[in-house]
């Protein structure tokens, strides 16, 4: 690496938890960030889903080096063993972080990537390659378009603003867009019970989806419909059932995510919830209200509801890397080399291994995608990993190799698929016996509440919810 290159920031995409402890990495190390964020606030993503309160507590969702970072300012650290809602880990940590004058020197809000490339190369062009900077093209609110150069990128954008369609086969619905343009399918994680609370209360409200974000909205909507008479709850599900969801119980190793599922069992037990199994969406038609036809084992039936809310995940949007040569996992678009350790549809519900810049890289030298969009598709996303995910990186790019290999994580055991605001699991279950019990304990589908955030607006997102 020439002189010239190396004394050029590393940019950031992405404001959120990740985002910011990628800059608090560098600045210990005594490189440049640059970080772009889309919203006009660092965890904008979070604060969309603010309400939800997350799964880990706030030992696993502060990073050590931000910690560093704010302890000579005077910041009062939350206590460790409570569980923060999105909100309070905007408040509490990330508006003090982004504070700090090394950090909100580098920060650009209100800036949207539009892509990233090589300065004078395309994606076709191989020589000198690595000696190249690159090129991230920014455009803010106003229109104006600017192209920065720098050393390194690491993308911690996130999925949230990429929600997974409706329809079946990963493709939308006809009528979807009609649906959405018409508000009779909601965002992800509205605030039924708060901001939102007029517009569900006494109506027919259909939820599709079986993950925790899917969780968290039922149970809302269980409480909305206890004090607004009126108010009806439906649940689509792909699988024949939604044992999954419920997953550990007490013997989840966060207690709050598996009471989550012991409060969701109950509520469909005692009719509350009307849960509709087997159900895959074929069509949406639009008129006064909306009719939802799926395709189930007996027949195709249309369910007639006042509002849907979409709780099927999130997908990571890589068409801002089209120039960027990267090495993906077919099934997950996740790092080719991570996709396996994390692919819903075969790994088990436990820990992920701790991975870094080696299991992180792509084959243009020094770009990286970090925190939930590494994740791509896969709904298994914490905080603690983007954390550990960026050490490395950044060790990496500073050229501690030895730092960056050694990677170490300590995570609470899980009883059911641990997930963030991450992709969809929401498959079709397989019917043999074997499959059955590999995946009996694991999430159907993706989520929000462990931490990292629906993790990162598009380059907020982040959390279990979030980035």
């Amino acid at each position: 690496m020439t002189n010239q290159l190396r004394e050029l920031p590393v940019a950031i995409i992405g404001a959120g938890p990740v985002g910011l402890a990628t800059a608090a990495n560098l600045i210990e190390r005594g490189l440049t960030p640059l970080i772009f964020e889309k919203g006009e606030a660092v965890g904008t993503a979070i604060s969309k889903w603010g309400h939800i309160r997350l799964f880990s507590s706030w030992e696993h969702n502060i990073d050590p080096a931000s910690r560093r970072l704010l302890e000579p300012t005077g910041w009062r650290e939350p206590r460790l063993t409570s569980l923060p809602f999105g909100a309070e880990l905007v408040e509490q940590y990330l508006n003090p972080l982004a504070a700090v004058p090394a950090i909100s020197a580098a920060l650009q809000t209100s800036s949207t990537v539009t892509a990233v490339s090589r300065v004078g190369m395309d994606k076709t062009h191989s020589r000198g390659r690595d000696e190249r900077p690159f090129l991230v093209r920014v455009q803010t609110v106003d229109g104006t378009v600017t192209d920065h150069h720098v050393r390194a990128v690491v993308d911690t954008s996130g999925t949230w603003a990429d929600p997974n369609p409706l329809g079946q086969a990963g493709l939308p619905a006809p009528g979807e867009a009609e649906a959405i343009a018409a508000r009779l399918i909601t965002e992800p994680l509205p605030d039924v019970t708060g901001a939102d609370r007029a517009r569900f209360t006494g109506r027919h409200v259909l939820v599709i989806g079986a993950g925790h974000s899917a969780a968290n909205t039922l149970l809302s909507l269980g409480q909305l419909a206890k004090n607004e008479p009126g108010t009806r709850i439906s649940w689509a599900v792909r699988g024949p059932d939604a044992s999954r969801l419920y997953g550990g119980g007490d013997l989840d190793g966060l207690p709050a995510r598996g009471q989550l599922g012991t409060r969701l069992r109950k509520l469909v037990e005692d009719g509350h919830i009307e849960l509709h199994t087997s159900f895959t969406t074929l069509s949406f038609t639009v008129g006064q209200r909306l009719a939802v036809t799926g395709a189930t084992p007996d027949g195709d039936v249309t369910l007639e509801v006042d509002l849907l809310i979409p709780a099927t995940g999130f997908r990571p949007d890589l068409d801002i890397l089209r120039e960027i040569r990267l090495e993906l996992d077919p099934a997950v678009e996740a790092p080719r080399d991570l996709g396996p350790l994390i692919d819903p549809e075969f790994h088990s519900c436990g820990t992920v291994p701790a991975h870094g810049a080696k299991v992180l890289a792509h084959p243009d030298k020094d770009f990286y995608i970090a925190g939930m969009k590494s994740y791509g598709r896969a709904p298994t996303f914490l905080l603690a990993t983007g954390y550990e995910q960026v050490r490395s990186i950044v060790a990496a790019l500073a050229g501690d190799q030895n730092a960056a290999d050694q990677v170490h994580l300590e995570l609470p055991e899980t009883g059911v698929c641990s997930t963030d605001l991450g992709g969809s699991c929401d498959a079709p279950a397989e019917d043999n016996q074997e499959q059955d019990a590999a995946s009996s304990s694991c999430c159907a589908t993706p989520e929000p509440v462990l931490i990292g955030i629906p993790t990162g607006l598009a380059h907020g997102r982040t959390a279990t919810i979030a980035e």
